[in-house]
């Protein structure tokens, strides 16, 4: 089961999954894209139109999920997340709201829903996304943070509460993946500073990416397959784990000087 499947990474893991032969039940909001999606698989498939903060219609997919599957469920990926970039004192708490329903209230209904399923078959595993600001909070990004923060805390909690069972749980953390989760985010406070309106950011940030949807699908398929509790997805995600443990405190300083220098390097 994955959510988020109308495009990016959720597409990719659903085209992935297909063509090794497993059914895959998709789900997300953007209708044209969730048929977009199934139309380019090869095996059976389940689509749902469905909001993830919902957690009663999260349940009611579940129950047709259990209904419609030849085998066991395998793996539940809850991936559907949105984006916002603002400020801590300008920020819209209508907008803060809307994305932790979405990447955090999202991920735990998911979880809560098709869990049961998982516990009764004694095998399975929950796939949360997280996010590399889930590892390190960044200006302009409170809210994503906190809620990809909250999603690696919550995990981590359950795949403790799972020991000794069948079903794991395990963390993704992605880092700058090719997907249009900047543009179809929310821009309230251009993220460098400046004032770039939502096409120049999502422009820059297709420019910085450093994966394609195809290869975290990869990634992520595989890190499951070998049984690993945390998936670091591209090496920015390499390179933020690694600066969180050498420089807890001081990291955006660093991150900040990396950056320059770049930039000065490309002019």
């Amino acid at each position: 089961m994955i959510t988020g499947a109308a495009s990016g990474i959720g597409r990719s893991l659903a085209r992935r999954l297909s063509r090794l032969g497993s059914p895959v039940a998709i789900a997300d909001v953007d209708e044209t894209g969730l048929k977009e999606t199934a139309a380019g698989l090869r095996g059976k498939v389940l689509t749902r139109v469905l909001d993830v903060s919902d957690a009663a219609e999260q349940r009611k997919f579940a129950d047709e999920v259990r209904d419609w599957l030849p085998a066991p469920l395998a793996a539940v990926f809850n991936n559907a997340g949105v984006a916002l970039s603002s400020t801590v004192l300008d920020g819209d708490p209508a907008d803060e709201n809307w994305l932790h329903d979405i990447n955090f209230h999202g991920v735990v209904n998911g979880t809560k829903a098709f869990l049961p399923i998982l516990v009764e078959q004694n095998e399975g595993v929950v796939v949360n996304t997280s996010s590399v600001f889930g590892l390190a909070g960044m200006p302009y990004q409170s809210a994503y943070c906190a809620a990809k923060f909250a999603v690696r805390g919550f995990t981590d909690s359950l795949r403790q509460e799972l020991r000794g069972t069948g079903v794991s749980a395990v963390n993704v953390h992605p880092g700058g993946i090719k997907t249009n989760i900047v543009r179809n985010g929310r821009m309230r406070q251009d993220p460098d500073g400046e004032e770039r309106g939502k096409d120049e950011i999502a422009a820059s940030f297709d420019k910085i990416a450093m994966t394609t949807p195809d290869k975290a699908a990869q990634i992520i398929h595989r890190g499951v397959e070998q049984g690993k509790a945390r998936i670091l997805v591209g090496p920015d995600a390499y390179f933020f784990d690694t600066l969180m443990r050498v420089a807890p405190t001081h990291y955006f300083d660093v991150l900040a000087r990396f950056m320059r220098s770049g930039s000065q390097r490309g002019q």
